[in-house]
Formats: structure tokens, C-alpha cells, sequence
């Protein structure tokens, strides 16, 4: 059936599963680093507590230096509990990293006070991995995107008309706006995330796992839309993935993560050709199905 599936939906499922071949690169990524990460930690307490025994330390990020581009994208993969979606939050400043810089232009962002941390908010902004618990179900979808502009001092009707727009650029109507989430499928609501992390005009998006919880077809969708997005506002994205075939066709470069360290770090259609860490390797022999391509089908 996945060879020669007969009904169209079925060839349109088998089609929108992503190649493990790499895409080719675009060229649009300068040499100018957009963000760099530079000897970046995290522990974590685990462990102890009211029911007793004894809490350990878990090291869920250790000296890791990354740097991202202008204009690429840059994924960072690996298994669940290797430190990915901790440098996300290490970057956005959701978690407090114990040491280290995150190095916006000639800032440290890491340093900056409470006070003096909004410009920053507004470069980057994050695309969240769960679209049902990341919006607000009391909100109503134009208020949660036109929220930012607001907090960052646009006046409400521009803030809510510039909430319009980025639904339409999304690929939803404008009317929804006065919709609350619980009234969209999964991959809409991831729409609406996005239209919310676009609210600020970011220079940097970083999108943790932003498909991970969709269908195969919407994740396709999805994936197309970030590309366009990201092309048409010249962005430059950090995305998080556990799915090396989402990697293959979304990123330009590769950080590759395992208990926390940074093992590999490349060029993908390098690093899926020739893998040179043990894990690395061990991730891709692991993907389902390798060795099968998506057939492709004619009318």
C-alpha cells in the first residue's frame, strides 16, 4: 500500500511524508552570525523532595556554543531529553541558564535586566511545540496576537488590525479573529501561534518542535508555510526537531544533541551523507522506514 497506494487520500498521506534526503540548500544565509550561543549551561534538580531520597543533578545543557546565521535555518535535533528544547527556552529566556551568553548583535542578552530585556523580546520570538496549551482558551484569537503589539505600545486598533493581517498571512481569514482556540483543528491553532510569534516583527524565530503533535498531512502544510514565511520576511529560524526527516527538508545546517553536549554540528546534506559521531549515526539508522522514498505520483 505505501508503494502503490490506489485512493487518493491514501497517495496524498504517503506523499506528505518528508524525504530523508536532503533538500538543497538555499543561499540566502550570510556569513554575519544572527545569534550565537557560547559555552551555554543548565542543570536541573531531580529527584528528592517530600517523598524523600536523594536529588541529583541533571545536566541538560553543557558548554554548548551554536551560532545561527542571517537569513538560515539551523535545526537542532535529537532524542527526547537531549537538551534541545532546554537551549530553545535558554535562548528566549523562558529558563534561566546558570552560565554563559546568548550574543544578540553586541548584546548578551543573558545579562540584561528585567527592565531592559523588552527590546529583545521583540527580535525573537518563539513558535511553541503544543498548539492546544499554548494559547490562551479564554482569549479570543485576535486579542492573543494583537496582545504583544500592545504590551510593546501600538495602539489597540492597529494592534488588532495588524492581528488581521497576520492571520491572512497565515492562511486564515481575518474574521476568525473573534474565535477562541478550542474552535480550530490542531494545525489552524499552530497557524495562530505563528501569526502570534510574527506579531513583533522578529528578526529570529525559534520554533520548538512546532509539528511534532500534528498529523503527517498538516505537519506538510504546516512545514510549507514556516518556508514561505520565513523567505518571504527574510527571518532566520532556530527549529527544533526530533524528526531527521523534517530536518532533511527544513534545515540548512545541523546541531546535532546527546545528553545534553553538542556531538556533531554541520552542513546537513553533509551530515546525512557522513555522519562522523556514533550517535549521529545511531539517529539515522534509527529513523523509520529509511531506505524508503515517497513514491511519486502522476494524475
Amino acid at each position: 500500500m505505501l508503494n502503490a497506494p490506489r485512493h487518493p487520500y491514501t497517495r496524498s498521506l504517503v506523499a506528505a511524508v518528508p524525504s530523508l534526503v536532503p533538500a538543497r540548500r538555499r543561499t540566502a544565509a550570510s556569513g554575519e552570525p544572527a545569534l550565537e550561543t557560547r559555552r551555554l549551561n543548565k542543570t536541573f534538580r531531580s529527584g528528592g523532595g517530600l517523598l524523600g531520597g536523594t536529588a541529583r543533578l541533571v545536566h541538560a545543557v553543557k558548554d554548548v556554543s551554536l551560532r545561527l546565521l542571517r537569513g538560515e535555518t539551523l535545526g537542532v535535533v535529537g532524542e527526547s531529553g537531549s537538551g534541545k528544547s532546554t537551549i530553545a527556552r535558554l535562548i528566549v529566556r523562558i529558563v534561566a541558564a546558570d552560565s554563559g551568553t546568548v550574543q544578540l548583535g553586541d548584546v548578551d542578552v543573558l545579562s540584561l535586566s528585567a527592565s531592559r530585556i523588552r527590546p529583545y523580546r521583540k527580535r525573537i520570538q518563539m513558535v511553541f511545540q503544543d498548539p492546544y496549551g499554548s494559547l490562551n482558551p479564554r482569549h479570543k484569537v485576535g486579542r492573543l496576537i494583537a496582545e504583544g503589539m500592545i504590551v510593546h505600545g501600538a495602539a489597540r486598533p492597529a494592534a488588532y488590525a495588524r492581528a488581521g493581517e497576520l492571520l491572512e498571512l497565515v492562511g486564515l481569514d481575518a474574521g476568525v479573529a473573534e474565535r477562541f482556540p478550542h474552535e480550530f483543528s490542531g494545525g489552524q491553532r499552530q497557524r495562530i501561534g505563528i501569526a502570534r510569534a510574527l506579531a513583533l516583527d522578529p528578526e529570529i524565530l525559534v520554533a520548538d518542535e512546532p509539528v511534532s503533535a500534528l498529523d503527517v498531512s498538516v505537519q506538510a502544510q504546516v512545514l510549507d508555510l514556516l518556508a514561505t514565511i520565513r523567505d518571504r520576511l527574510g527571518l532566520t529560524m532556530l527549529f527544533i526537531t526530533h524528526d531527521l526527516r523534517v530536518a532533511a527538508q527544513v534545515c540548512d545546517r545541523i546541531a546535532v544533541m546527546h545528553r545534553g553536549e553538542l556531538v556533531e554540528y554541520g552542513d546537513t546534506a553533509d551530515l546525512f551523507a557522513d555522519p562522523r559521531h556514533a550517535y549521529t549515526r545511531e539517529l539515522l539508522s534509527a529513523v523509520p522506514g529509511r531506505g524508503w522514498v515517497a513514491p511519486v505520483f502522476s494524475d
